[in-house]
């Protein structure tokens, strides 16, 4: 075997993802960043996320195809472009709209955008793209809280996004189902939100990869997808805005992950509120970027299910 041929067996996603500006043929995946933590700061929570974007991409593309027949991965990888960082400002509600135009791009052009949070707010630009769109989604949020608070003097932030969601006059929210809950963090006000107005939620007790799966089945289509990585237990993400104690195993995790990015009502993923700032040697880093793998490996399945059938 020869070096190129060495080279060939040895490739990592950041050989294989297309860079920013760089042609990819019918296009499947679109990575974003929204390096933003505005959201958290007015929500008196951790700054940091903002460096996020940059930290899971180093992570990422580090990573291979996978090593158990990664044929399905490569075809996948050759569809996938990273459109970079969005360019932000101080101000979280223009930054919000910025987001939702890029959302709302590739959504119209049948690319499922893939968004590198961020704090949570990052979630209520993600929805905007649906909005503008003129699309209506199922939100399903992996978290240790429900975040829908109420805005802090009339300004939203990390904590109140599915608020807005739902509250939106669009009504392109169809309804929002929040799983990983942890009681200690969760008030009865917020619950009694939740229940006034049909939504679902779950605590992180009740979970089973089972529930997992019945959770994507009951969702209306399309369904937005967000994963705020502190719903994982501190032990195993200390790099969060918010860390939890007792949180949800990195297992149960990925396998919603991977449930995810294989059902075909998904039509767009989110990870939020990694901190590297607090991050203790990379711990977290590589579960947000095994978390973006996992869910592209559930893509790859669903997209050459897809292929077989037609």
């Amino acid at each position: 075997m020869n070096e190129n041929d060495t080279e060939q067996c040895d490739l990592r996603l950041g050989d294989l993802i297309a860079t920013p500006g760089e042609a990819v043929d019918d296009p499947q995946v679109a990575l974003i960043g929204f390096p933003c933590d505005e959201g958290v700061r007015r929500n008196h929570g951790r700054v940091g996320s903002a460096k996020a974007p940059a930290a899971i991409r180093e992570a990422l593309f580090k990573l291979t195809p996978g090593g158990k027949k990664p044929k399905r991965m490569l075809d996948l990888l050759a569809r996938v472009r990273d459109d970079g960082d969005l360019d932000l400002s101080d101000d979280l509600e223009e930054n919000q709209e910025i987001l939702a135009e890029a959302v709302a791009g590739c959504l119209e052009n049948n690319v499922l955008p893939i968004i590198l949070g961020g704090g949570h707010e990052t979630a209520y630009g993600h929805f905007l793209g649906y909005v503008n769109a003129d699309k209506q989604t199922h939100i399903i949020n992996w978290d240790a809280h429900s975040d829908v608070r109420e805005l802090k003097e009339g300004k939203a932030h990390s904590g109140s996004p599915f608020r807005q969601a739902i509250e939106h006059p669009s009504r392109a929210c169809l309804g929002y189902t929040v799983a990983g809950l942890q009681e200690h963090s969760v008030s009865q006000k917020h619950i009694e939100f939740l229940e006034e107005r049909g939504c679902h939620y779950f605590w992180k007790r009740e979970l089973t990869e089972k529930k997992v799966k019945r959770i994507y089945s009951k969702c209306a289509s399309p369904i937005m997808a967000t994963f705020d990585i502190d719903a994982v237990d501190q032990a195993y993400a200390p790099g969060v805005s918010s860390p939890t104690a007792n949180g949800l195993h990195p297992d149960l995790w990925l396998r919603a992950a991977y449930l995810a990015g294989k059902n075909r009502q998904v039509a767009s993923f989110d990870i939020v509120e990694f901190n590297p700032v607090f991050d203790c040697d990379g711990h977290t880093a590589r579960l947000a970027a095994l978390t973006v793998w996992t869910f592209l490996q559930g893509l790859a399945k669903r997209l050459d299910g897809q292929e077989k059938e037609s």
